[in-house]
């Protein structure tokens, strides 16, 4: 077989977003990335079998499967030579459209029903990342934004919601906040947590503050500050029933002091936010993160998230003394990813976030223990 240059057919193709929606289901395909080791080493579509594109002919065992095969690189061109290769030597293959860059851009949702009250998760697939939208009667809470902003007025109007507040767990650094911006398109008051240096207006979150949503229900949205991850982390409890992490509590395990800099410190203060403040929680509360690491699995339609009472259960670091946890938690922070500064100075408010802005972010997310 040769998968090198050719005059080959136009491969057929599937767009990232097809994709998404296969993922998690009985209809996910075998994904095979043909970029450079190096290339997947830093960021790859999780369960994807790499294969760079020039070793494909001596490999072709490797991609034999009982089921449809979904050709991988960075921007589509190497795929598309694999892919008709693939399809020449009898294997049913599908050339993702776009790369890694269009998996980039990817959203789905899930809906998570709490009676008067329903949080919509939206997932930007490609980063790993999770923001919320929260409504009840006419209006909405939005938390952890990115800056496709046109998505949240989207499920806010596909829910007949109109947006009031806007909400960040924390200063992010892993990728541009689009919190400024929609509370600006929405006409919404943008509350943020002041332990942050944040240098721009907004209504500063203050522990334990209660903030109502809707003036026709009695659900609200509790702010608890809980600093570890960044020194203004917080965490937001809507309606006693469901916790809106950040990366304070992910469901897989606990977030890590951000960054190096500070371990030590900062690890000791997650210790006591997670002991002191969210544990304490109800247990029966669904966790809802700002992120989700390679190994937890996503389904079309049901939420990321896990009780507090399952992860109490399975996330060890939640039962240790501070110490342990410390000596932990410190040895884990990782040293600043790239464009760390650059992130960290738009979102506190060196300068609005551009389109330009957009090429920061590409890669997984980094901020998990």
């Amino acid at each position: 077989m040769n998968a090198g240059r050719g005059r080959e057919a136009v491969a057929p193709g599937i767009t990232a977003g097809e994709l998404a929606a296969r993922l998690g289901t009985d209809a996910a395909p075998l994904l095979v990335d043909v970029r450079e080791p190096e290339e997947f080493a830093a960021w790859a579509i999780p369960g994807a079998r790499n294969v760079p594109l020039g070793q494909l002919g001596a490999r072709i065992a490797e991609v034999l499967a009982d089921r449809e095969v979904v050709v991988v690189c960075a921007s589509g061109a190497r795929s598309a030579r694999a892919t008709a290769a693939l399809r020449g030597a009898g294997i049913d293959a599908l050339n993702l459209d776009g790369g890694m860059l269009a998996w980039a851009g990817v959203y789905d949702t899930a809906d998570l029903d709490l009676g008067e009250a329903r949080i919509v998760q939206v997932r930007r697939r490609g980063k790993g990342c999770l923001s919320y939208v929260v409504g009840a009667g006419s209006e909405a809470f939005v938390v952890d934004p990115s800056l496709d902003i046109g998505q949240y007025l989207a499920v806010a109007d596909a829910q007949g919601w109109h947006i009031t507040r806007v909400l960040d767990s924390h200063l992010h650094a892993d990728h541009v906040s689009g919190a400024r911006a929609l509370a600006a398109a929405a006409g919404a008051t943008l509350h943020l947590n002041p332990a942050d240096p944040f240098d721009f207006p907004y209504e500063p979150l203050v522990d334990g503050q209660w903030l109502t949503l809707g003036e026709s229900t009695h659900v609200g949205v509790t702010a608890f500050a809980t600093p570890g991850h960044t020194r203004g982390s917080a965490v937001f409890e809507v309606g006693g029933r469901a916790l809106l992490t950040g990366d304070t509590l992910f469901v897989d395990g606990v977030g890590r002091p951000d960054l190096a800099d500070h371990a030590e410190e900062f690890a000791r203060d997650l210790h006591r936010s997670l002991h002191a403040k969210v544990i304490a929680l109800p247990v029966d509360a669904v966790v809802l993160p700002a992120h989700y690491g390679d190994a937890v699995g996503v389904s079309p339609a049901r939420v990321v998230g896990a009780t507090l009472g399952e992860l109490r259960a399975r996330v060890p670091q939640l039962t240790w003394a501070e110490q342990p946890f410390v000596d932990w938690a410190s040895n884990r922070a990782q040293p600043r990813p790239p464009h760390y500064t650059e992130i960290v100075r738009i979102n506190m408010g060196g300068e609005l976030p551009t389109e330009a802005s957009r090429r920061l972010e590409l890669g997984p997310n980094r901020c998990a223990a």
